[in-house]
């Protein structure tokens, strides 16, 4: 008779080997926060925080490095990451967390790339998937909510190859589309009118301080090299109904007359 310890090892050990068959990435992250794995090592990933010092990252003295994340400490701007660029085509892991109501998000190529960091619960944005966690911010919707609860550590990861673009969340693929294929043409306008570039390139990682508490650790990065293949499952996001549809028309007409205004002002 198989002992319930060994049977809970084997039962771990095939759930690892079902996840690396779907995607042979997945199941590679170490397991001590801010470290490598020999696999992630192999694949090329750089550690770009060691639980130590923000060495590498820019700031206004209102990120800090505390308990083996980074905190956001007051306010002051964004935290940037100036050792490097993102590489054109990337995969970026991390972790995350988040306080009551709070709001923060990873900007990760020009413009208006924004991988949605979010209490769906509390704050507002949560209220449009196509703003909520995990969200191409105000441009696609992630297939369903993933986000673990308010106070624990979710686990994001961004993949982008070309025109595909994926966003996961604690394990699961929530966005996984392609920008060049016409029936996204809609997410992608809404993404232009917003003052988003798709196929823009040459960022700095960013990490937003909107004015709440938010914490990040373990955040990795590597190249993706022109032999590897990224196909798009085109996965279908989250419905959004009329009202959330006239609410988001009505902030978007706001974006709008704002950056009119500011433009007549520059004029003067």
């Amino acid at each position: 008779m198989v002992s319930p310890n060994r049977l809970a090892v084997v039962v771990c050990l095939v759930a690892v080997g079902l996840a690396w068959l779907v995607d042979p990435h997945v199941a590679l992250a170490a397991d001590a926060p801010n470290t490598l794995s020999e696999a992630e090592r192999g694949l090329g990933f750089e550690l770009l925080f060691d639980g130590r010092s923000l060495a590498g990252w820019k700031h206004s003295g209102n990120w800090k490095a505390e308990q083996g994340a980074i905190a956001r400490g007051g306010r002051g701007g964004s935290l940037v990451y100036v050792s490097k660029k993102v590489p054109d085509d990337f995969e970026l892991r991390f972790q995350w967390r988040v306080a009551s109501g709070s709001n923060s998000g990873i900007y990760y190529r020009p413009g208006q790339y924004e991988y949605q960091i979010l209490d769906n619960a509390k704050h507002v944005d949560g209220r449009n998937p196509r703003t909520s966690a995990a969200s191409l911010y105000f441009c696609i919707a992630p297939s369903h909510d993933a986000t673990a609860k308010v106070g624990a550590w979710n686990t994001g990861r961004i993949v982008a190859k070309g025109t595909v673009i994926q966003h996961w969340l604690n394990g699961k693929k929530v966005i996984d589309f392609d920008y060049a294929d016409p029936r996204w043409k809609e997410h992608v306008e809404l993404l232009r009118l917003r003052g988003g570039k798709l196929d823009a390139r040459g960022a700095s990682l960013n990490l937003q301080d909107h004015g709440d508490p938010v914490w990040y650790r373990s955040i990795r990065m590597r190249a993706i090299p022109r032999s590897e293949k990224l196909a798009s499952e085109n996965l279908r996001p989250q419905k959004i109904t009329r009202r959330v549809k006239a609410a988001e028309l009505k902030k978007l007409r706001g974006i709008l007359a704002r950056r009119k205004a500011a433009a007549a002002k520059k004029k003067k």
